[in-house]
Formats: C-alpha cells, sequence, structure tokens
C-alpha cells in the first residue's frame, strides 16, 4: 500500500527518493521492534509499518536543500502538507500521523494514539541530514530541548513506555 503512494508522488528514482525510503525504513523498523518488544501495548504493527513508511510523505514539498527538498513551503509544514495527501488518498488514519509527528507534536497537532506516538517517538532518533546516525534516548532528548522543556518530558515518558 505505502510503496503505491511513495511510488505516486516520487516516481524518479534520485536522492530525495533514496533518502525518503532510507529514513522511513529505519523509523518503520524502530517502531517494529517497539511493537514486538511491547505486544501488551496492543500497537497495531501493521498499520504503524505503513504509516512510519508515509510519515515524511510531504517532505518534497519544502524548502530543505541539504536534504534534496526544493519545494516553496516552510519545512515545518512537511506534516500537514503530508497529511492532506495521505487524506486524499484515502488514509485518514496514516494523515493523522503524518501531520503529528514533527518534534514531539505542534500545537494542535500533537499525537493521541499509541500509533501516532510510537511514530512519532522512533522518527526522533533518525535524521535526513545524517542519515547513518543512530541518536541515544539521551543524545534525542538533548537535541529536543531547543524546542522548549515540555517536549523533552514527553519523549522521556514515551522513552520509558517504549524501550
Amino acid at each position: 500500500m505505502y510503496q503505491a503512494i511513495i511510488d505516486k508522488y516520487y516516481p524518479e528514482d534520485g536522492d530525495l527518493r533514496r533518502l525518503l525510503l532510507k529514513h522511513s525504513r529505519q523509523v518503520a523498523d524502530r517502531c517494529l521492534l517497539i511493537c514486538d518488544r511491547h505486544p501488551e501495548l496492543g500497537i497495531d504493527r501493521q498499520f504503524v509499518d505503513e504509516a512510519a513508511m508515509l510519515h515524511d510523505i510531504g517532505i518534497r514539498w519544502c524548502s530543505a536543500p541539504s536534504i534534496f527538498c526544493f519545494g516553496q513551503e516552510p519545512y515545518l509544514r512537511h506534516g500537514p502538507i503530508g497529511g492532506e495527501l495521505l487524506r486524499k488518498e484515502g488514509y485518514p488514519r496514516h494523515a493523522r500521523v503524518a501531520e503529528r509527528h514533527t518534534g514531539t507534536g505542534l500545537p494542535g497537532l500533537e499525537p493521541e494514539t499509541l500509533e501516532e506516538q510510537v511514530v512519532c517517538y522512533a522518527d526522533k532518533f533518525y535524521s535526513k541530514s545524517r542519515p547513518d546516525r543512530v541518536l541515544t534516548v539521551a543524545e534525542t532528548a538533548q537535541s529536543l530541548e531547543r524546542f522548549g522543556h515540555e517536549g523533552v518530558e514527553k519523549f522521556l515518558r514515551w522513552a520509558k513506555m517504549f524501550e
């Protein structure tokens, strides 16, 4: 399912598509590991895999040249743009994950379901600008500090639940 959507919006085999696929697979694999470690949470494993693969679908319309994105929108808008695309494609649950994964959530767009939280959490360990690096919980918490301590606290609560 997700492959058809990625193929539709990223048809050319270029740097951006390769980066999107690598980053999304990293996030999805971490999500699946969390699902496997915590069956007691009842997380929808298939949905989380799909949603993680699509969480950054909106990046191509944003301006982030260092990661091959040459659009006009601010990068902070990639989540809501992805949400709009996924709703248009008929995937409202996946759309909620896309629009709610930035940081630990934006005002009015905070992850609510466990599935939304798990994708948001897993995404924080991987940067598209340094795709071969995996951050630790401590490094991730430190990187989130610049956005405010409330987000760090939320991330650390997720770490206790998901690690």
